[in-house]
């Protein structure tokens, strides 16, 4: 797909994916967490959809933090659903999330088609699914709790269900490359350019959608 939509977080997050696509598509930084990644992205389908060039599908890419034991620092992650990890309520017996609230649903599956693509273009990448926060876990409390309620996580962002709900319908995927380990934090073990330099890497396999 040559008319597809790319997001990422922050403009070094989109410079890093454009090094790697070498200007086949349209890249774009929309902002940090989910409420600003679903306006960025529904304010750029809509102004194509306007403009008569609509996009065919988006892709939100970015670094983010992965679970021990299931992909390496340095690593990528390819999502078959993007789930809103935090979106539901507290209660006496642990969290509720809003898909047992019946308020709609926190998950959203990837494009098979996408993933896909993306499989046969990273072989090396780990495959499941992607959680989205509004805070970044830090404890090593609440990594367990997430490691125990998703147990095929494989990493976690701050954007890709904001990403996955705008653009409602189309084919949608998040990749993600593994800067630090999901836990207590700890920012000096972080391994931010080496992240990027796999960001670069996962952005050329767009090329082949």
């Amino acid at each position: 797909m040559t008319d597809l939509l790319v997001v990422t977080a922050v403009e070094a997050e989109a410079e890093a994916v454009r090094a790697g696509l070498d200007g086949r598509l349209t890249v774009a930084a929309i902002g940090v967490g989910p409420a600003a990644a679903a306006a960025g992205t529904a304010r750029l389908l809509a102004l194509a959809e306007a403009g008569g060039r609509p996009y065919a599908g988006v892709v939100c890419l970015g670094i983010g933090g992965g679970f021990a034991g299931r992909v390496e620092v340095g690593g990528t992650a390819i999502a078959t659903r993007s789930v809103a990890a935090d979106l539901g309520a507290e209660s006496p017996d642990g969290f509720l999330p809003i898909d047992d609230l019946g308020f709609g649903t926190a998950r959203v599956d990837a494009d098979a088609g996408l993933v896909a693509t993306l499989r046969a273009a990273l072989p090396d990448a780990a495959v499941g699914t992607v959680l989205t926060v509004s805070t970044v876990t830090g404890t090593a409390a609440s990594t367990a709790a997430l490691a125990g309620r998703f147990p095929d996580a494989v990493a976690e962002g701050m954007e890709g269900y904001g990403v996955a709900c705008a653009a409602a319908g189309l084919p949608f995927a998040e990749v993600r490359t593994i800067s630090n380990v999901i836990g207590p934090r700890d920012r000096s073990a972080w391994r931010v350019p080496a992240a990027l330099a796999a960001l670069t890497k996962a952005a050329g396999a767009l090329g082949l959608a």
